[in-house]
C-alpha cells in the first residue's frame, strides 16, 4: 500500500513539473510575442520619425527656393521697367552674376538634401533587412517549438520525427524545409512553410514548386500522407482564404495569444470532398 502511494505521490509531482513547464513556456512565448509588437511599435515610430523630419526638411528647402524665385522675378521685372544706361547695364551684369552665384549655391543645397535623403533611403532599407532576417528567425524560433502539440492536438497523432531548417540536395536539385514533422503510426508527413511577411505569391510558390521538391528529395515518403502548412506569426483574413481555397493549413497565432491552425475544419472538410 505504501509503495501504491509514493507511486502515486511521484506521480502527482511529475504532473506538477509537466504543469509548470507547460505555463513557463506560454509565458515565455506570450513574453516574447509583446517584445515582437513593441520592437515593431518602435520601428514604425522611427520610421514615422525620419519621414517627418525629411517632410520637414523638404518643405524648408522648398520654402527657400520659393522664396528666391519671386524675388528673382520681382528683380527682373523692376530692371524690365527702367530704363537703364551703359552703368544700368554693369548694374545687371553684376546682378547676374550675383544670381548665378545664388543659383549655383541652391543647385549645391539641393544635391546635399538629394545625396543625404539617399543615404537614409539605403539605411532604412538595410536595417528593413536586418529586422527582417531577424524576424525570420525568430518566426521559426516560435513555430518550431509549438508544431508539435498543435499537430498532435489537431491531428490526433503522434509525431516521432521532427526537424527544422532541413537541408538535401540530390543530383541538381536542392532545397531547404523549415519544419518537417513525420507521424509514423499515421504514415503522415507534415510540411510547414514558415514566412515573417506571408504573401500569395510566397504561398504559390509553396504549392506548385515547393511541395514537388520536397517529394522529389525525400522519396522515403513516398508512401506517406503529405499535409502541406503555411505558418506564420499572424495571417491576414485574405491569406487564410487563398490557403483554404488551396487546401493548405494555415498556422497562426489566435488573437496573439496561442498557436493555432486557423482554418483546420474547413480544409479537412473540402480534403474529404
Amino acid at each position: 500500500m505504501e509503495v501504491l502511494e509514493e507511486k502515486v505521490s511521484k506521480l502527482e509531482e511529475m504532473m506538477m513539473r509537466l504543469l509548470y513547464i507547460q505555463q513557463k513556456t506560454e509565458m515565455e512565448i506570450q513574453s516574447l510575442s509583446r517584445e515582437m509588437k513593441e520592437y515593431k511599435q518602435q520601428v514604425d515610430k522611427q520610421i514615422n520619425e525620419c519621414k517627418q523630419e525629411n517632410d520637414r526638411r523638404f518643405a524648408k528647402l522648398y520654402e527657400e527656393f520659393e522664396k528666391y524665385k519671386q524675388e528673382n522675378d520681382r528683380r527682373f521685372a523692376k530692371m524690365e521697367e527702367e530704363k537703364y544706361n551703359q552703368r544700368d547695364d554693369k548694374k545687371m551684369n553684376e546682378y547676374k552674376q550675383e544670381n548665378y552665384k545664388r543659383s549655383a549655391k541652391m543647385d549645391e543645397e539641393f544635391e546635399k538634401y538629394d545625396k543625404h535623403l539617399n543615404e537614409q533611403v539605403r539605411e532604412m532599407n538595410k536595417r528593413w533587412g536586418e529586422i527582417s532576417n531577424k524576424l525570420g528567425t525568430i518566426v521559426e524560433d516560435i513555430i518550431f517549438p509549438a508544431s508539435k502539440p498543435v499537430l498532435e492536438k489537431y491531428f490526433n497523432c503522434e509525431i516521432t520525427d521532427i526537424h527544422m531548417n532541413r537541408k538535401r540536395k540530390k543530383d541538381n536539385l536542392k532545397d531547404e524545409f523549415d519544419v518537417i514533422a513525420v507521424s509514423d503510426p499515421c504514415k503522415t508527413v507534415y510540411l510547414i512553410e514558415v514566412k515573417a511577411t506571408p504573401k500569395i505569391e510566397y504561398i504559390n510558390e509553396f504549392k506548385d514548386e515547393k511541395i514537388e521538391r520536397f517529394k522529389a528529395l525525400f522519396p522515403e515518403y513516398e508512401n506517406y500522407k503529405l499535409i502541406p502548412i503555411f505558418a506564420s506569426l499572424r495571417l491576414e483574413d485574405d491569406i487564410v482564404n487563398y490557403l483554404t481555397k488551396n487546401k493548405i493549413y494555415a498556422m497562426a497565432y489566435r488573437e496573439w495569444e496561442y498557436m493555432d491552425i486557423l482554418n483546420f475544419e474547413l480544409v479537412r472538410f473540402a480534403n474529404v470532398e
